[in-house]
């Protein structure tokens, strides 16, 4: 074990602020727990987080007890598919809530409403699928969610319900905490249902005099449909080709969401809607032809049951088509473009509308929160229309809320529990207001304690005590006149791998921004004078910008839209209308929360994005005497150029030097540098690689023919040269395959749809522009392994895996010094739909499952140490430093290992597999402190 990661290297400079750790592994279902872990960690992490199931979590409280930290109970998963989605909102808010002051409990509901305490660790999963098929044997089960609801009764002071959809949004799990007398964050039971019924709720908004959108109620074995057909005409649609949109009336993460044209196949897609369980009733609603979507977050900053909702500044949803994809898609804010990093949709904040718009917009969300009894927080969506649609003009609607001189404004849905991901509606939004991450969500949780007088004592105690550690710290920095340490996060740049760097970088910036002794600056790095389609990918340094950001600019989830955003920014016109509305929702706010007094302030400035070109960037850089932690994937930011400019410059950075980066960027390279090792058990892949340029040009059948003779194989993988991230990687089968594949370079295409090759695969995105060479290689067989849901005697999850070709894909991350690269547990890659890991189970929220570590069922100890050794002599035969992960096939026999590739700048997603192979080393490292070794790394390589 590297002494970096057992105890990081910290230099004086750069103190770690002391504070209790989390216990990271929970003991087996029933088993007692220990309230403490003498020893545990070998150094202090930032936070308190808890451990479920420990009967005394912290002392009893008395009233006038001062100084006690508040205990939260995060309950995340539910029975819908949204699970995957609410663990990741779960994971944000536990990296932003916790605190010395503040205990954090996490509780897991799976999809057939058992209840678990589960380890914080297991919240950076990908996906539930990741630990579901453990929790019998590492989780503590309850009997039933009454032994639940009396286990929270006992062991914390709120509970913060995390559920997505059904029973976290339909009044389910509030009504279990109202008969237990359990304070929770959020609206009542009641409330819930009324409000989270579309159906319902738009019955309920028309009876208000609210423009709504006409829409039609599908009950499980109750459609009519001559009296659909009667519908679509009474609201003048064509009944054979009318457009609709058809989506389930109890669901959120816009799941089941579909387009459908004409009555027949409204009512087809409505019972499939039905039939896949997704929810019993469905609507079918007019599509709103022309419209803008936007979406409002609401603030309750009333005084205990009397609300009062300050509607912070709305987002406009622009969803974005392409000409020249194969892929027919309607612009719906579907589920992929909600979570999936793509240039389908971007975000304004505020939306582009005339001022009256807006201000109708936050007149009728307040109107709505009040008059469905919201509590604490909440988000709800609507649609603009510049010209109403033919469906809504009629004389009864003349005089309804929503109409305003320059177009209609509509109300469509009411979410009680927001997403609550890093880049989420809630936090783009709060920090144009003020408020941090942290800073919003504390904010929640008291507002939500105020409302409960029993909670009084207990949130006077966090109070007073959060107070005393904020005065302690000013007292230390005043008394050590110490400066911060200045770090640059720099993240983006023109491959097909921005959007995920984006993702990498904006995750470690906000993980490091929480050390005290830290100064941390995001930073974009893009093509000179912005994304553009007339960019020529000039590669020179001085083709380049990088900007350095406020917090507000980087909460995007592409890097086209941060882009823009900057140049927004310093643009006159949206300078005043931002400024205008930032600081009316802010006097707001101050009004109602001035009167609190836990209420702690804003804590985010109003700045300006400054542009740099990269030159003028690293010499600004060198003067702050500050390190970079380099997270560009692919280009300059793994083929040695950033890491040059940056050594000659005399900065210290993060991960590999020049010399390893440009040869592990080069697969081919990658695999002649360790070509030697076979006798240590490490092989490589025979490659053939052909100029693209080749493939458009020459006959599919001569060049299949070649390959198969060459590389001896009837199945082929092919992927770009010098690309990352699953983008342009197929297994192809047949020379038709290969013409589809070549087409789609031919054409530009920004993605191959889901299986139009041979064999079943999901989407493929494509990189944009084609790469210059491709890479063919024999497709490695491997064991296929399935989660399995279904009953069995003794577990409900479990393994299925037949063991047959004995080779499984696994990615590994290594850590440390030059010489000294210490493996991580290994995880091994299951791969939920066709043959090659997309990018969506790679890194979309909720999808994609990891095995970390390999299951003893399936690797034994001594083949999984034999695989590590490899992994350790592989990275150090490369010259690896800092950290990188390596991709390989194993066999699960012998521990031998095949390598893919190595990536020296690996994904850093909040769910990447390196936090799970992080959590699973001895002492377990949290996501905060392991980017904070391996910035600590770069400092030592410097010094």
């Amino acid at each position: 074990m590297l002494p970096s990661l057992a105890q990081p290297l910290l230099l004086p400079r750069l103190a770690s602020r002391t504070t209790t750790a989390p216990r990271a592994a929970l003991a087996p279902r029933n088993a007692s727990f220990s309230a403490t872990t003498p020893g545990r960690f070998a150094s202090p992490l930032r936070a308190v987080v808890s451990q479920p199931g420990v009967k005394e979590m912290a002392p009893a409280a008395a009233p006038e007890q001062e100084g006690r930290p508040l205990r939260v109970g995060l309950v995340c998963g539910g029975p819908s598919a949204e699970r995957g989605i609410s663990l990741n909102s779960a994971r944000s808010v536990l990296d932003h809530i916790q605190g010395e002051d503040l205990l954090v409990s996490c509780y897991y509901i799976d999809c057939g409403m058992n209840a678990f305490g589960i380890s914080p660790a297991q919240l950076y999963s990908n996906t539930p699928s990741d630990f579901d098929f453990k929790l019998e044997s590492l989780a503590q089960e309850f009997h039933s969610l009454t032994e639940f609801a009396e286990h929270l009764s006992a062991n914390v002071d709120i509970v913060f319900p995390v559920i997505h959809g059904k029973f976290g949004e339909d009044g389910g799990i509030q009504e279990l905490l109202e008969k237990t007398n359990i304070p929770f964050v959020g609206t009542a039971s009641n409330e819930c249902r009324r409000a989270f019924d579309k159906h319902n709720a738009s019955l309920e908004l028309n009876t208000k005099d609210f423009l709504t959108v006409p829409n039609f109620l599908v009950e499980k074995d109750k459609l009519d449909k001559s009296k659909l057909e009667e519908w679509f005409r009474n609201i003048n649609l064509n009944k054979e080709n009318g457009k609709v949109v058809v989506k389930p009336t109890r669901a959120g993460s816009s799941i089941g969401v579909v387009v459908a044209y004409g009555a027949t196949e409204a009512a087809e897609k409505a019972e499939g809607i039905i039939s896949e369980g997704i929810d019993d009733k469905v609507i079918i609603e007019v599509f709103l032809e022309g419209g803008c979507e936007f979406t409002a977050i609401v603030l309750d900053v009333g005084t205990n049951n009397n609300s009062e909702p300050i509607v912070l500044v709305p987002t406009e949803v622009e969803l974005q088509s392409f000409s020249n994809s194969d892929i027919e898609e309607d612009t719906i804010f579907n589920y992929r473009r909600k979570y999936l990093p793509t240039q389908q949709v971007a975000y304004h904040t505020p939306p582009r509308f005339p001022s009256e718009v807006i201000d109708c917009i936050r007149k009728g969300v307040s109107l709505l929160f009040r008059h469905f009894g919201l509590r604490d927080f909440a988000r709800i969506d609507g649609w603009f229309l510049p010209t109403p649609a033919t469906s809504l003009v009629s004389s009864e609607n003349g005089g309804k809320f929503g109409n305003t001189e320059y177009g209609t404004v509509l109300f469509t849905d009411i979410n009680l529990i927001s997403g609550m991901e890093q880049t989420s509606f809630l936090f783009q939004q709060a920090s144009k207001v003020g408020f941090s991450h942290s800073r919003i969500l504390r904010t929640i949780v008291q507002h939500a304690c105020s409302r409960f007088p029993s909670l009084v004592p207990s949130n006077n105690a966090w109070t007073a005590l959060f107070r005393e550690m904020q005065s302690a710290k000013q007292a230390e920095v005043i008394q050590n006149g110490t400066c911060k340490q200045k770090a640059f996060v720099i993240f983006g740049g023109d491959t097909s791998e921005r959007q995920v760097s984006l993702m990498s970088g904006t995750n470690v910036w906000l993980n490091l921004q929480g050390f005290d002794d830290l100064d941390v600056t995001p930073c974009l790095l893009t093509p000179a004078n912005g994304y553009s389609s007339s960019h020529d990918n000039d590669s020179s340094e001085s083709s380049r910008d990088v900007w350095t950001l406020p917090y507000s600019l980087v909460l995007r989830h592409t890097t086209e839209e941060v882009c823009a955003a900057c140049f927004e920014a310093i643009e006159p016109e949206r300078v005043e209308i931002t400024s205008r509305l930032r600081g009316q929702v802010m006097k707001e706010l101050e009004q109602g929360l001035s009167k609190k007094d836990w209420f702690a302030g804003f804590d985010i400035a109003d700045e300006q994005p400054t542009k740099y070109s990269l030159e003028q960037w690293i010499n600004h850089v060198k003067e702050a005497k500050a390190v970079v932690f380099i997270a560009v994937h692919g280009g300059i930011g793994e083929d040695g150029t950033i890491q040059s400019l940056l050594e000659s410059a005399g900065v210290p950075y993060t991960g590999p030097g020049p010399i390893a980066s440009r040869t592990c960027m080069d697969k081919v390279a990658t695999s002649l540098a360790v070509d030697h090792l076979a006798s240590y058990g490490i092989h490589t892949i025979p490659k053939d690689v052909r100029a693209s340029k080749e493939l458009v040009q020459t006959s599919c059948v001569d060049i299949w023919n070649e390959l198969k003779a060459k590389l001896q194989t009837e199945t082929v993988c092919v992927k770009p040269a010098r690309d990352g991230c699953s983008t342009g990687v197929a297994r192809l089968c047949c020379p038709e395959d290969l013409e589809v594949y070549t087409n789609a370079l031919r054409r530009k295409l920004q993605r191959l749809p889901a299986n139009c090759l041979s064999r079943a695969h999901g989407v493929i995105e494509m990189p944009v522009p084609p790469p210059e060479s491709l890479i063919f290689e024999p497709y490695i067989e491997t064991d296929e392994i399935i989660i399995s849901n279904e009953s069995r005697e003794d577990s409900s999850r479990h393994l299925v895996w037949k063991g047959e070709k004995e080779w499984l894909e696994i990615t590994v991350g290594v850590v440390g010094k030059r010489g000294e690269m210490h493996s991580l547990n290994p995880s091994i890659t299951v791969k939920e739909s066709g043959d090659i890991l997309s990018l969506e189970e790679k890194f979309q929220g909720g999808t994609g499952i990891n095995l970390t570590p390999p299951p003893a069922t399936i690797m034994s100890e001594d083949a999984l140490q034999r695989c590590k050794s490899c992994i350790e002599t592989m990275a150090n035969t490369l010259g690896l430093e800092g950290f990188s992960r390596i991709d390989a096939f194993v066999n699960v026999r012998s521990g031998e290992v095949l390598l893919i590739e190595v990536n020296t700048v690996p994904g850093m997603t909040p769910s990447t597999v390196l936090i799970h192979q992080a959590l699973t080393e001895d002492p377990p490292i949290y996501p905060h402190k392991f980017f904070r070794t391996l910035l600590d790394l770069a400092f030592s390589r410097a010094n």
